[in-house]
């Protein structure tokens, strides 16, 4: 039997890793950014093959990574988090600043900042991970707490999107409890609920390029509200 519930218990930061320059660029939210050697200085980051950055940052070798503070908003979460780039531009209205290797680097909610220059690359199935010398590093603002994973299911009530490396099926973990008869779904991103009850539309029938909105999350970031007696333990 595995508990999937066990899996929150390892510890994980929250990270922007963005890559490619001023004319082309995108970024993620990732919790699996570590450092693998002292000397030199060398970080790693695993990203879905799908992602619209993974395919930047092999054309462009460089990555940056923006460490992320406790009181991060729901619009960082829900633009690197559960939009793609494809689609709309992430970085515009935030502040970037361009690293030596060109690469992006958000400012926004960071606390400070890494810019590595892939130099391997690995293949991990459904992920890859690439592993970067460090180039430069910067504080922002050390004042702020670092955002860790368990906080940010805890407090703020979030979960991983379905690209990142620790996704978990929403059907698999215990559901939030409601008196209601009729469904309601809360979005993971920013709280909102998305009530049956009082709504023209039922969720199920909403349309699949629908989105938040409060925070412009898509429909994969909501979670089934339910009843007491449905709850599965």
């Amino acid at each position: 039997m595995i508990n999937f519930e066990a899996f929150f218990s390892i510890t994980y930061g929250l990270y922007i890793v963005c890559s490619g320059d001023k004319e082309f660029g995108n970024g993620y939210i990732s919790n699996t950014v570590f450092q693998v050697t002292s000397e030199p200085p060398r970080f790693a980051t695993c990203c879905n093959k799908n992602n619209f950055t993974a395919e930047i940052m092999k054309i462009k070798g460089n990555f940056s990574v923006s460490i992320l503070s406790t009181d991060t908003s729901s619009e960082i979460f829900s633009k690197f988090g559960y939009r793609c780039g494809r689609d709309f531009n992430k970085f515009e209205g935030l502040s970037i600043n361009y690293g030596e290797t060109g690469v992006p680097i958000v400012l926004n909610d960071s606390i400070a900042f890494l810019e590595c220059e892939i130099v391997q690359t690995i293949d991990l199935g459904t992920h890859l991970m690439f592993i970067g010398d460090l180039v430069q590093a910067d504080a922002i603002d050390f004042t702020k707490e670092p955002i860790t994973y368990r906080y940010y299911r805890q407090v703020k009530k979030g979960l991983s999107p379905k690209n990142a490396p620790t996704y978990i099926d929403k059907s698999k973990l215990e559901k939030i409890s409601t008196t209601e008869n009729q469904k309601k779904y809360k979005c993971c991103v920013c709280g909102y609920i998305y009530d049956d009850n009082v709504e023209a539309i039922k969720f199920n029938e909403l349309p699949d390029d629908w989105v938040c909105p409060l925070c412009g999350a898509g429909k994969d970031a909501f979670i089934e509200v339910l009843p007491p007696n449905n709850i599965n333990l």
